[in-house]
């Protein structure tokens, strides 16, 4: 009996502290981030079948209040950025950090399923989603409780709950005198981007810039044109002309200016620009301050770097970076996944490296690839080192032979994960001659994995650069654990500021961007 009435008496405080909330009604259907709304009663279920402490189911109630119970992590379409961004800093706080705060067993068997998918057919009524949902929340109020010291007021900041005009939004955040993020990583990334949109709210109010018209697919230093006075003009605008001159000769300083902005945007630093080029140029204001504004909110969910060695892959830029103590060692060109086939956002850790491997065939290439090929060919197989080992499910299970034309080279490199991604050789060595660089099934290919494996086994005795070629070429498949695993991220960031403090923007290769200027903003470009 003493039991019965504690317990009762506990539901009746929880439901008197819930009455005494105010559902923030501004946020409707029409203007709402996320199209989905959680009913106020399984908010009230799971506190109860979770019997969570007083702290956090405060906490959670107050978020769902300030949000009129819309969803924090799911639309309609599937997950969210914030959604994804918040279970990466989960995965890699436990493994990289040692911190357990926010993990949880029911969400890991659940997460990497949900993450993995582009799109899902997510249900206000479907338990499952509404259970996951309310988990990931119960899941970010521990972790920021124990982490961050994040108020209630604060939490909408990093899970918007309603659109806003894109210039209005752009406007609160360089008002606003704190720098969001996790941690001071991410806090360092946010700020340097901020002072850009500073920048380009400033172009936009002074009525942007100048469409380029063009009719040449080139115009290189010594051209005379009177296009070249607008291209000056325009990179005056943003301060990349280091020039005064806004003559119609293409001098120096524009050379110069063009090389540099090159870089920004990831082409070749030639000095030339193309039709391609012009058409970056020409990307209204008002969208890059909209692309700044979606990137911001990513770096509010960026990891902080664990001491030791440290991988970073950004998908846009077609790059890999690598850390050690916070430090850059190098950088190296990569191929990602093609659209459709894209490479997933997670964190992992790199733990073995295989040598001369097989490449197990994907069931999905197979039958798109393999299948019609072998039927039309039947030297196919033979020729292209082939063989089948079995059948599943009415297809063959084939496996490629470790050699030259291996379509993982003769390397690569494994942090276990739910999506099947890796790191891998390739002999496709052209590829990392072209600029954009989205050609692989969503596994990650390096322009130079001898230094990858040379870097990764520098600390160890007997694999010399001497026996790591000899491995790389035998032909025989060999595995290799490392004494320390590295933490691998794989991230998403189209606009970012780099160490040298210039701006850079990237293609929307999976249209993340655009998917989500849709979810933020009343206006999206």
């Amino acid at each position: 009996m003493f039991v019965a009435c504690n317990n009762n008496r506990e539901a009746n405080n929880q439901s008197t502290r819930a009455k005494e909330l105010k559902r923030n009604t501004s946020i409707t259907t029409a203007n709402a981030y996320n199209d989905l709304f959680l009913d106020s009663a399984a908010l009230e279920g799971f506190i109860a079948k979770q019997n969570l402490q007083d702290s956090i189911a405060t906490r959670m109630r107050a978020f769902y209040f300030d949000r009129n119970f819309e969803f924090a992590w799911f639309a309609t379409d599937g997950i969210t950025e914030q959604g994804r961004g918040f279970w990466n800093l989960v995965s890699y706080s436990v493994t990289s950090l040692k911190d357990s705060s926010a993990f949880s067993k029911a969400l890991n068997k659940r997460m990497p399923d949900i993450t993995a998918k582009d799109t899902l057919v997510v249900s206000a009524t479907d338990t499952a989603f509404v259970t996951t949902e309310l988990m990931l929340t119960e899941a970010f109020m521990r972790y920021t409780a124990q982490n961050s010291n994040i108020s209630n007021e604060e939490l909408q900041r990093y899970i918007p709950a309603k659109k806003d005009n894109a210039m209005q939004a752009a406007e609160n955040i360089i008002k606003t005198d704190d720098e969001p993020g996790m941690n001071k990583d991410a806090g360092d990334a946010y700020t340097l981007l901020k002072g850009q949109l500073k920048k380009y709210i400033a172009i936009a109010k002074k009525g942007g810039w100048q469409n380029i018209a063009f009719t040449k697919k080139k115009y290189k230093l010594g051209i005379n044109a009177p296009v070249v006075a607008v291209i000056k003009r325009r990179l005056l605008a943003t301060g990349q002309y280091p020039g005064t001159d806004t003559s119609t000769i293409f001098n120096s300083d524009l050379d110069t200016a063009v090389k540099s902005l090159q870089v920004s945007l990831g082409y070749t630093p030639n000095g030339i620009i193309t039709d391609s080029l012009l058409k970056d140029l020409n990307v209204p204001v008002e969208k890059r301050v909209q692309q700044i504004l979606v990137n911001l909110n990513r770096f509010r969910w960026m990891p902080e770097e664990a001491p030791g060695r440290l991988i970073i892959t950004n998908i846009p830029e077609y790059e890999l970076h690598v850390f050690e103590d916070k430090k850059k060692m190098f950088d190296m060109d990569v191929v990602v996944g093609k659209d459709g086939a894209g490479t997933v956002i997670f964190t992992g850790n790199l733990t073995e490296i295989v040598f001369s491997p097989y490449w197990n065939i994907p069931p999905s290439i197979t039958k798109k690839e393999i299948v019609p090929k072998m039927n039309a060919d039947k030297g196919y197989m033979a020729r292209e080192r082939l063989e089948i080992t079995g059948h599943s499910n009415g297809l063959p299970i084939v496996r490629q032979l470790p050699g030259p034309k291996n379509s993982l080279g003769r390397v690569k490199f494994l942090f276990h994960n739910s999506y099947n991604i890796y790191f891998h050789d390739t002999p496709q060595k052209s590829l990392f001659n072209k600029d954009k660089r989205a050609y692989s099934h969503g596994c990650i290919r390096l322009a130079d994995p001898v230094k990858m494996a040379n870097y990764l086994l520098e600390d160890s005795q007997k694999w010399t650069p001497e026996t790591i070629l000899q491995a790389m070429n035998s032909g025989k498949e060999k595995y290799v654990s490392l004494k320390h695993s590295v933490p691998v991220i794989i991230a998403y960031y189209t606009a970012w500021v780099d160490e040298t403090g210039r701006l850079n923007l990237r293609d929307d290769i999976y249209q993340h961007d655009e998917e989500t200027a849709h979810k933020m903003f009343t206006d999206p470009k």
